[in-house]
């Protein structure tokens, strides 16, 4: 298994109403298989194949009227620290850590600003086994109209150093542990969100043709939030799936 460092983004899943339409919809437009977890809890939870990789997951929603959204997991090497650590920086245990049968141990936060993350202390299970190639998760996106305060509660948390990135005329700032980038963070753009969205969290996938990736899941039943725009890691658009659910494609230059 691949095993992601501790403080990294390391899996993305989907909670959904309409896990058989997103079973249908995601293996159509990244080439995808799905393999369903055999325990009957799992709810159907489905783990997401790329060649035989996993790379993302869908699931049911935690609560009936829960909007379907994608959800991204930062390695950690203890649940319950970072728990407590959330907590004292102003952020909010949503969902405390807890076992998902010997996978791993997980837990839900959101920060000061709303955004909701998760935590993924592995245990059998260590989360995505391949990154950066079409198909697979590639970037994670904090939208927050407070940046700054972001920048010192995720500093808090896990330790990431907030840094400007030179991005043409946005005001971009990644994410940085050790020597890597592993997130980014920008303000909310114009009018394309609604002035009062509360800060979220996105998901990227890689792929090799953003234009043809957006004409496809319009095609399939999705929409197309942000047309494909180039920027300086690469060609990107936002995109809704059949029930709503946000998330971003980026053909990496």
């Amino acid at each position: 298994m691949g095993s992601v460092s501790s403080g990294t983004p390391c899996w993305a899943d989907l909670a959904t109403p309409g896990l058989d339409t997103a079973r249908r919809f995601y293996p159509e437009l990244f080439g995808w298989t799905g393999r369903v977890d055999p325990e009957p809890e799992a709810g159907g939870y489905t783990v997401f194949l790329l060649d035989g990789r996993a790379v993302a997951g869908v699931g049911p929603p935690a609560v009936p009227e829960q909007v379907p959204i994608w959800s991204t997991y930062v390695a950690t090497d203890d649940a319950d620290l970072v728990a407590s650590r959330v907590e004292r920086a102003g952020g909010q245990v949503v969902v405390p850590p807890f076992e998902v049968f010997d996978r791993g141990r997980m837990a839900v936060f959101s920060d000061p600003a709303g955004a909701a993350f998760s935590v993924w202390q592995p245990m059998t299970f260590a989360g995505a086994e391949v990154f950066d190639v079409p198909g697979a998760m590639s970037w994670t996106e904090l939208v927050t109209p407070d940046p700054e305060a972001a920048g010192a509660f995720y500093e808090l948390v896990f330790g990431w150093q907030p840094e400007e990135e030179p991005m043409g005329q946005l005001a971009y700032i990644g994410f940085r542990l050790g020597d890597r980038m592993v997130a980014g963070m920008m303000p909310p753009l114009g009018d394309e969100f609604p002035a009062d969205s509360p800060a979220y969290w996105t998901v990227y996938f890689s792929v090799a043709d953003a234009d043809a990736t957006a004409a496809r899941a319009a095609a399939l039943g999705g929409t197309v939030l942000v047309p494909p725009r180039d920027i300086p890691a690469g060609r990107i658009t936002a995109l809704r799936d059949p029930h709503g659910a946000l998330f971003s494609a980026i053909a990496l230059t």
